[in-house]
């Protein structure tokens, strides 16, 4: 684990909508070099504690700590200025501009100043092509719109272009539930490599799997509440698992669902008994049609005479 003062800090923060407590006395800290995740079902809190991070929100309880000091910041731009970049999972990217303009939205090289200033678009492109091949993704032209791109690359362009402003803390909204095998690994990569580079990192996900890949400590939320925070080495992804879906809860509900496949076992081999004893009746039955035929034909036969 990476020692140090860390780059934000939450302490027994509080945040209520209302009678509806979103989070409830939470503490957690990243430090620099240091992936944090962010584990917990729908409706745990994981958005309102990203949103606390982000300048958002403010706590009505506790406090917010930025680089060892106490902080409040009056709006995002006030994060965004402390080095604090999140990444939401709509990513924020404009499909229909160039991966150039994307890339430097809001931090365009330009001439001149203010209405009559013109961006440096050459100046830009290279910019934007050198940031790009650091971090593995080789474009044909930066011209190309960022629709033509696949979605791991995408996710890992609203990194890049998190980094490139400056940033000294990642704050990644599920990066990977939209994507693929392949696309995931890119951005889990470029995750690893944020880290090398000493930023710190908070990455928010469903995924457990992609969690211990990639993470130092877990932070499990649950309605609101710490279920608990975990060094890497301290848990299996089984355990993870467990965490993840509420303990006992999805325990109870293995148990449940193993009764319901069972029971539907059973009631398959007893239909199929019952199938079986069907055929016989209708070929019973065809019997006593035939009988009947029998019958018929001879009373048919007896009135012709």
């Amino acid at each position: 684990m990476t020692a140090g003062t860390p780059v934000i800090e939450l302490r027994e923060a509080s945040k209520f909508f209302g009678h509806v407590v979103a989070l409830e006395r939470v503490s957690m800290s990243v430090r620099p070099g240091e992936v944090v995740c962010l584990l917990g079902d729908n409706g745990a809190g994981k958005s309102t504690l990203i949103k606390l991070l982000s300048g958002v929100f403010h706590p009505d309880e506790g406090s917010l700590w930025v680089d060892g000091s106490l902080a409040r910041f009056g709006s995002p731009r006030d994060a965004v200025a402390a080095g604090i970049a999140t990444v939401y999972q709509d990513l924020a990217l404009f499909p229909l501009m160039t991966i150039s303009r994307n890339f430097i939205v809001g931090t365009e090289p330009a001439r001149g100043r203010g209405m009559l200033a013109a961006i440096r678009f050459r100046e830009a492109d290279t910019l934007v092509r050198q940031n790009l091949l650091e971090i593995g993704i080789e474009v044909r032209d930066t011209s190309d719109l960022v629709g033509t791109l696949s979605g791991g690359e995408r996710q890992t362009l609203a990194i890049a272009r998190a980094e490139h402003i400056g940033a000294r803390l990642l704050i990644l909204d599920e990066p990977t539930s939209a994507l693929g095998v392949k696309e995931a690994a890119i951005v889990l990569r470029n995750v690893l490599r944020a880290r090398a580079k000493g930023l710190a990192i908070v990455f928010i996900t469903h995924n457990v799997h992609h969690a211990y890949a990639v993470g130092d400590r877990f932070l499990f939320l649950s309605r609101g509440r710490v279920l608990g925070v975990y060094d890497r080495d301290a848990l299996t992804v089984d355990e993870m698992t467990r965490l993840m879906g509420g303990g006992a809860e999805l325990e109870d509900l293995t148990n449940e669902l193993e009764q319901l496949r069972r029971q539907g076992e059973s009631d398959g081999r007893g239909a199929a008994g019952n199938g079986g004893g069907g055929t016989d009746v209708a070929g019973g039955g065809g019997a006593v049609r035939g009988a009947m035929g029998t019958d018929a034909g001879g009373s048919a036969a007896r009135a012709q005479e």
